[in-house]
């Protein structure tokens, strides 16, 4: 389930990527697979997702030693990066922000090891959805590790461009997720097990594998107006300050 378009990242062949915040791997996957020639780099607080996301590359055929893709993996904290200054021409950071509570310490780093002319891809849950979310439950956001803020549009461009990085676009994701979390929310959502929850999930999880015409469409529709995510691009001038 992938958030970030990388068409509109601009992801190139050769290009060095980090995934920060990689959780189990779904961006660092799709980057290894989308170019011939690719580094993917992802870093994740957690131990056991940075070790789900590798697994997952082990997973696969396609690791010919001669190949020109690579990826590697690191645990690390988002305020201190383990990477020197300009080391990634694009970076992914896809709902990430929400968790982190020095949010600007993180898209300091970012911009520390994002090269001059670098990409820069964020998602965040979009306002709206979330806040029925929080309305719904507290235990959607109150627990460790959990979110500790939403998000405005304008809070989130404002942090990133507060660092000297232009706005390119922005999008919605993920429309046909937001009820099912509202479902979670609404039922309780530590319940697995109740009947509503788990025949929505089966329907996403259809869709993820299948694609049909059918969500295709839909999405289409839901994404604009209840996107449950809120995707937005940035570009770091060639000079690297501040526009």
């Amino acid at each position: 389930m992938r958030t970030v378009d990388f068409t509109k990242l601009n992801l190139n062949e050769g290009d060095r990527v980090l995934d920060l915040g990689c959780g189990e791997g779904r961006h660092m996957h799709a980057v290894y697979f989308a170019r011939d020639e690719i580094q993917a780099v992802g870093v994740d607080l957690l131990f056991d997702d940075v070790h789900k996301a590798r697994q997952g590359f082990l997973d696969f055929p396609d690791l010919d030693p001669d190949s020109p893709r690579r990826f590697g993996f690191s645990v690390g904290d988002a305020l201190r990066l383990p990477f020197e200054d300009n080391t990634f021409d694009k970076v992914i950071c896809s709902e990430v922000l929400e968790h982190i509570p020095d949010y600007m310490g993180a898209v300091k780093e970012i911009n520390r090891v994002l090269k001059p002319g670098g990409y820069f891809g964020v998602s965040v849950p979009r306002y709206w959805p979330e806040r029925i979310c929080w309305a719904l439950s507290e235990d959607y956001h109150n627990t460790p590790g959990g979110h500790v803020r939403i998000f405005t549009e304008g809070q989130l461009r404002g942090a990133v461009e507060a660092q000297g990085l232009s706005f390119l676009r922005r999008h919605w994701a993920h429309g046909l997720h937001s009820p099912y979390w509202w479902i979670r929310c609404a039922v309780g959502v530590r319940d697995d097990r109740n009947i509503f929850v788990r025949i929505y999930h089966r329907f996403l999880a259809w869709d993820i594998v299948k694609r049909p015409l059918l969500t295709r469409l839909l999405e289409k529709v839901a994404d604009p107006l209840m996107g449950k995510s809120v995707v937005m691009y940035f570009h770091k001038s060639a000079s690297g300050r501040e526009a």
